[in-house]
């Protein structure tokens, strides 16, 4: 009986820590305020993550960017405080400069373009960041990218007069804007809505949904009615984290998050939408820009890129490719 008792005892025991060791918390920062629909929509993935796994795998979300900027985020997944972060391509370009390749600029003009590209290049980052130590979860639109500003944006003369707003770390952005002779000015996004109200920066490149949910609309009064870039956002996870979970929990929390992922692509496009006319109700005056600036920003930024994969900031293969898809795109139109 006493050795019946202790090999179950053993049994348990090896059960128990077996559980314990693939049991994890993934602790996620981000800049999205609780309550939003990314927040929530993350929260029933997490919900249906905690279910399917029986409770192996948690997500624990930290909202309204309590843990700073991205510098703050990577310097505490490095410590192993966090686990990883929701980051626009800025807050990951120094660990893999492909996760920039959808937000060249001026690269896209419709949907359809960024629909078909996307089908060929989500695949293609995601395993050239796996590749640097990062695991993303997914990829979600944050829809195009329009200039915000206090004065009317109509030509490269007024943007050049005015102070402009660069994302902190933004390398391509910085380059962009220095190849249309402008010397933006550098600051983490949570700092955009007091330089707006000082003055220190009075143009600033957003889509229509962060502009009402960062407020940044109440200090301006211009948007430009044409997209510069498309924006994107993703959720990262450091792959040593990750690789801690088992396959098959590994594979719940992909597909969880995946759905999760592809509702929000269908509700960020039609919240841009529905921001956009917000904008106007609220007394945004949207402009567009002057005869033929279109194509003079156009032919900066196309030089400014060429530029980039000379100097190694985007790799070549990474930018052939997207405009090899977009290529494809309009010749089967």
């Amino acid at each position: 009986m006493y050795r019946f008792v202790k090999i179950v005892s053993l049994a348990l025991l090896s059960i128990g820590l077996s559980t314990g060791v693939s049991a994890k918390t993934l602790k996620i920062a981000t800049l999205a305020p609780a309550g939003t629909t990314w927040m929530n929509e993350m929260q029933a993935g997490a919900k249906l993550i905690k279910e399917r796994t029986a409770g192996r795998v948690k997500l624990k979300f930290y909202p309204g960017g309590v843990m700073g900027n991205d510098k703050s985020v990577h310097r505490k997944i490095k410590i192993g405080q966090r686990h990883g972060g929701a980051f626009t391509p800025g807050g990951l370009a120094q660990v893999n400069t492909s996760i920039q390749a959808l937000g060249l600029p001026m690269m896209f003009k419709s949907y359809d373009e960024i629909d078909y590209v996307r089908r060929r290049m989500d695949p293609v980052i995601k395993q050239e960041m796996e590749s640097s130590g990062f695991v993303l979860l997914g990829i979600s639109e944050g829809g195009f990218v329009r200039i915000l500003s206090k004065q009317p944006m109509q030509d490269l003369e007024s943007i050049r007069d005015s102070k402009v707003w660069v994302p902190e770390g933004d390398r391509i952005g910085q380059i962009i804007f220095e190849a249309l002779g402008i010397t933006p000015v550098s600051l983490p996004i949570s700092d955009v809505f007091t330089g707006l109200q000082t003055g220190l920066i009075e143009t600033v490149a957003v889509n229509p949904t962060a502009a009402i949910a960062f407020q940044w609309h109440t200090s301006t009064s211009y948007m430009t009615e044409f997209p510069i870039t498309y924006l994107i956002g993703v959720i990262a996870i450091q792959k040593k984290a990750f690789d801690q979970l088992t396959a098959a929990d590994q594979g719940i929390v992909r597909e969880e998050i995946g759905k999760v992922f592809s509702r929000l692509d269908a509700l960020n496009r039609s919240d841009n939408r529905a921001a956009k006319e917000a904008l106007k109700n609220q007394g945004i005056s949207f402009v567009t820009p002057n005869p033929g600036e279109i194509e003079r920003w156009k032919s900066i930024s196309d030089n400014a890129i060429d530029q980039m994969v000379e100097a190694g900031v985007i790799s070549e293969q990474i930018v052939g490719q997207v405009r090899g898809h977009l290529q494809s795109f309009h010749d089967s139109k």
